[in-house]
């Protein structure tokens, strides 16, 4: 695996560990209304991304299939979002916002299930990741290396407000700072492994590129709308969360054009 591969693999992972790192800055829990909108803003990365940088190559990829160049790209999306409902109904959770577990009723410490709830939607992120690497990789032509470099530096950018959101919370609970920091990190351990485990079955994946990337583009979808929006606009209405939202997607959609 070359240099810049590695790189690209390790970038979100990287957004996340510093995000985390602000547990060590702040003194106190982080305020109601800058978490809706760092969240806001994840939710605007993630669309822009699923559109820009997998939906759209997806169809690109099925252009020999004329006017059904759609399908592909309707299909994938469809198991990736059937295959985050799956894991959301399997795997227990709790979102930083709320305070009813979900999932199957097990009993898991608090912060365990926070960390399990941000790690869900990491998987999606470090698939997509791994897809388009696999891509370009093989020398499809129409993804380009910078084009996968935009995608990672898109998601590392969105990761940094995860990691904060989800290690200062911690703190707040009574949890020391280095052991916050850790948990943060350790959410976000899923995207360079899913990312991994993705390019290592890049031979599998290949032929079924355009339904891979919408794949993992309704994957993320799902967590955009089952999680991020709710938390945005939780509590007191307010409109930062959408402002914010539309400062992330406009960012992401800047990146993957001048990048890419």
């Amino acid at each position: 695996m070359t240099e810049s591969v590695l790189l690209e693999v390790l970038l979100p992972f990287l957004g996340t560990s510093l995000g985390a790192g602000c547990v060590f800055f702040l003194k106190s829990g982080m305020n109601l209304l800058i978490q809706r909108a760092l969240t806001g803003f994840a939710a605007g990365v993630m669309v822009a991304a699923s559109i820009w940088s997998l939906l759209v190559p997806a169809m690109e990829q099925a252009s020999d299939m004329d006017r059904l160049a759609f399908l592909p790209s309707v299909i994938g999306f469809w198991l990736g979002i059937l295959f985050l409902l799956v894991l959301d109904r399997t795997i227990p959770h709790l979102h930083s916002s709320g305070n009813q577990p979900e999932g199957p009723h097990i009993r898991l410490r608090r912060t365990t299930m926070l960390v399990l709830a941000v790690t869900l939607h990491n998987i999606p992120e470090g698939m997509a990741v791994g897809i388009v690497l696999s891509g370009w990789i093989s020398g499809n032509g129409a993804i380009t290396e910078a084009a996968t470099l935009a995608l990672s530096i898109g998601i590392a950018i969105q990761n940094f407000p995860e990691g904060a959101i989800i290690s200062i919370p911690l703190q707040g609970e009574g949890m020391g700072k280095g052991r916050a920091f850790l948990y943060g990190v350790l959410s976000g351990v899923a995207e360079p492994v899913a990312a991994m485990l993705t390019i290592w079955a890049s031979g599998l994946i290949l032929p079924a590129l355009p339904y891979l990337l919408s794949f993992a583009a309704g994957a993320m979808i799902y967590v955009v709308v089952e999680e991020l929006i709710p938390e945005t606009s939780a509590g007191t209405h307010s409109n930062l969360g959408t402002l914010f939202f539309a400062v992330g997607f406009t960012m992401m959609l800047a990146l993957d054009v001048a990048l890419g």
